[in-house]
This record gives structure tokens, C-alpha cells and sequence, in this order.
């Protein structure tokens, strides 16, 4: 990393405020872009999103404004993922100043993993979480369970985001190793500590409270932790 000391003027809070401000407001600006053109396919993402409880005629609205809002939530979460790319570089840019030129390379060639990393904890919710937890969640006790079309939304657009972002871990740790701010002996000596933390993660993000559901979850953040200590050790 760069000796800002020697090489650049020390940053005074003020420039550091006006400089979060900037950040923002260009992942603000990318996210109402990335929302404009996910109008174009909210639509059909709905559709996708109503098949693991057997599609949109298994929902009910009962609100005049149930349906819009649903549109504009999933319009917010389609953005989002579409502006990722661009909200991630100005994260890490803001958090880790003063880069070199190969440290900006690194972490210009870590956004499309990101993303891709992001995408697969958004299909592991999709296509493991989901077709686990609905049938639990609407059939227990035996009562007809029917379900109402913002519910469901908010549950299921809940439960992929924050599952795409737990899969981001192991970008951030080897990002952190990189530059030099924590290690894979550090990582691998904190396995419990991880795993502790881990069941937390999955008790707070799993939608029903029966260790199967937790299991499910549990199971691959480990794996992706492995992984966080494969990738610091690769970084140094």
C-alpha cells in the first residue's frame, strides 16, 4: 500500500466527509440507473420469483397499492444487482485509499467475482433455501396457508440478499489480506470463533427456526470460510 505519509498529503476529516459524499452519491446514481432498467424485466422476475411456491396464482393481493409496491421492491433489488459492480468498487475504493497501481488492478479484477459471488448466494437462496422453507412455512400445523403477494416478496427478496451478501466473504477476506490487514493463520486459528459467528448469521437470515433450514445454510458459510483462509493465504 501506498506511504500516503511520503507520497500523499494527509487526508483531514473534511476530505474524507466530502469524499464518502462522492462515493455515495455515484452508487446512488448507478443504483437509479441499474432501477430504470430493471423496469424492463420486473415483470418477468416476479413471475420468476412466484415459481417455488407454485406461481403468482397461488398469491393474493389485498391492498390498492400491494401490487405497485411488489413491482417497485423487486424494480429496488433488480437495480441493485445490476449496479453492484459499480456500488462494490466504490465501497472498497472509500475503505482501502491511497492504493497503489497493481493494488488498484487487484481490486478492479475482484468486482465481476463479486458479482458472481453475489449472483450464486442469490441462486443458492433461489434454488436450495426456498424449496426447503416454503413447504414448512405453509404447511405446518396442517392449516391452508394462503399467502399474500407483498409477504411473500419481502420474504423471498429478504432472504436472497442477504444470503448474497454473506457469499461476498471470501472477496472481502482476500481483499483484507491483500492488503495486509489480516492473514489465513489469522483466519484458520479462528475457526470456532467463525463458527459461532456463522450459526448466528444462519439463525438471524433462515426463515424458519428447525435446524434443517439452519443446517442448510450453515454448511456452505463454512465452506465459503475455508475458502476465505484458501484465498488470504493466496493473497500473501
Amino acid at each position: 500500500m501506498a506511504n500516503t505519509s511520503d507520497e500523499q498529503p494527509q487526508m483531514g476529516i473534511w476530505e474524507h466527509v466530502e469524499e464518502l459524499r462522492g462515493r455515495l452519491l455515484k452508487a446512488l446514481i448507478a443504483l437509479v440507473v441499474g432501477v430504470l432498467a430493471g423496469f424492463a424485466i420486473t415483470e418477468r422476475v416476479i413471475f420468476w420469483l412466484a415459481r417455488p411456491i407454485g406461481g403468482l396464482e397461488n398469491l393474493q393481493s389485498i391492498e390498492v397499492t400491494e401490487n405497485i409496491g411488489v413491482f417497485m421492491r423487486v424494480s429496488l433489488l433488480s437495480g441493485f444487482i445490476l449496479a453492484f459492480p459499480i456500488i462494490f468498487y466504490q465501497l472498497m475504493a472509500f475503505v482501502l485509499p491511497g492504493l497503489e497501481k497493481n493494488e488498484r488492478r487487484w481490486l478492479l479484477l475482484s468486482i465481476p467475482f463479486a458479482t458472481v459471488m453475489f449472483v450464486a448466494g442469490v441462486l443458492f437462496a433461489y434454488w436450495v433455501m426456498l424449496p426447503a422453507a416454503i413447504p414448512f412455512l405453509t404447511e405446518v400445523l396442517g392449516i391452508h396457508t394462503v399467502v399474500r403477494l407483498s409477504n411473500y416478496v419481502n420474504f423471498v427478496t429478504n432472504l436472497m440478499f442477504w444470503i448474497g451478501l454473506s457469499f461476498e466473504a471470501p472477496l472481502v477476506m482476500f481483499i483484507l489480506a491483500k492488503f495486509h490487514i489480516v492473514n489465513a493463520r489469522m483466519l484458520a486459528r479462528q475457526w470456532r470463533v467463525a463458527i459461532v459467528v456463522i450459526a448466528v448469521i444462519a439463525a438471524m437470515v433462515t426463515p424458519t427456526v428447525d435446524p434443517v433450514n439452519m443446517g442448510l445454510l450453515m454448511l456452505p458459510l463454512f465452506i465459503l470460510y475455508l475458502l476465505s483462509v484458501l484465498l488470504a493465504m493466496l493473497a500473501r
